[in-house]
């Protein structure tokens, strides 16, 4: 699970699955009984996985276990953490803006299922094979985007910005950008630039919503807190033979500048929640047992 600066992957590779991590999250919230959103296609993405040869190692353990408990609490933010995105998107359509780029798309599925305005146009950027793996099963299913939806296969630390203009992006017409489940899987050079370059093609009126992670997140004392905690867990997996996959192996665990800083400090208007407000807001049921993780989510308006 090694990461290098030129690495690259599938969906069931590496940073990929977690893309499938993530949408099984997704569809245990839309298949519960109250759920806050719905994603039919979460499971569609699964499937075609698991008929490629892929077993999840985000499952979870047997009933009442730690790695049962973590894999409850860790969809659960998941599932918190969409509904502050849609709602974002909402928002940024109220606004009038009708020019959307998904940064490190995975397996986002709203250009298919949310309520875009006519006239939206939807950019996702991601590695090749990932949003292909997207685009083939959705169309196996002859499901059509809710939007115009435009595919931008490129990885994020090359010339994404070349490539997304080359696609048909107005830099001159104000955007709404989503960076969800992404940072930790830079190095905090790379942040930075990502930033720089997003602040670059952003008309005034653009919005930006990130799930942030600052320095105090990948301080020392709670990198020690994760990883004791994520061992115990995968000691109960491995010896109930279901080795569990610890995601943290593939972030660059370094500090890196607070997200609504740098926005403010570029003449963005910020506005922040944290991970356990945003958790008690839409999952109160389990508010009380999901771990602050030290994330933010941050809404950004440039003026």
């Amino acid at each position: 699970m090694a990461r290098t600066d030129d690495d690259s992957w599938d969906i069931t590779e590496s940073v990929g699955a977690t893309a499938l991590g993530v949408a099984m999250a997704r569809a245990a919230e839309s298949a519960s009984e109250n759920p806050l959103f719905d994603d039919p296609y979460a499971r569609l993405f699964i499937d075609a996985a698991t008929e490629t040869g892929w077993s999840s190692p985000f499952s979870g353990g047997a009933a009442g276990s730690v790695q049962a408990e973590r894999v409850r609490m860790v969809w659960a933010y998941a599932a918190a953490r969409t509904k502050w995105f849609d709602e974002f998107f909402a928002s940024a359509s109220a606004d009038g803006i009708r020019q959307v780029v998904i940064l490190a798309a995975g397996l986002d599925a709203r250009a298919w299922r949310l309520a875009w305005p006519t006239g939206t146009v939807v950019f996702e950027i991601d590695q090749p094979k990932v949003l292909a793996f997207k685009e083939e099963t959705l169309a196996a299913h002859d499901i059509q985007p809710a939007a115009r939806h435009v595919a931008v296969p490129v990885d994020l630390r090359q010339d994404w910005p070349e490539a997304l203009q080359q696609k048909g992006f107005d830099a001159t017409q104000p955007t709404a950008w989503l960076a969800e489940g992404l940072l930790p899987y830079l190095p905090a050079a790379a942040q930075d630039l990502l930033f720089e370059r997003l602040h670059e093609l952003s008309a005034p009126g653009s919005r930006v919503a990130v799930e942030g992670f600052g320095a105090g997140y990948f301080s020392e004392e709670n990198q020690r807190l994760r990883k004791a905690r994520m061992d115990a867990i995968r000691e109960e997996a491995a010896k109930a033979g279901q080795p569990m996959t610890d995601v943290s192996e593939l972030f660059y665990s370094e500090p890196r500048e607070d997200v609504a800083e740098w926005l403010t400090r570029h003449g963005w208007q910020t506005r922040v929640e944290t991970s356990a407000e945003v958790t008690a807001r839409y999952k109160p049921e389990v508010a009380g047992e999901v771990p602050d993780i030290g994330s933010e989510f941050v809404d950004a308006k440039l003026s």
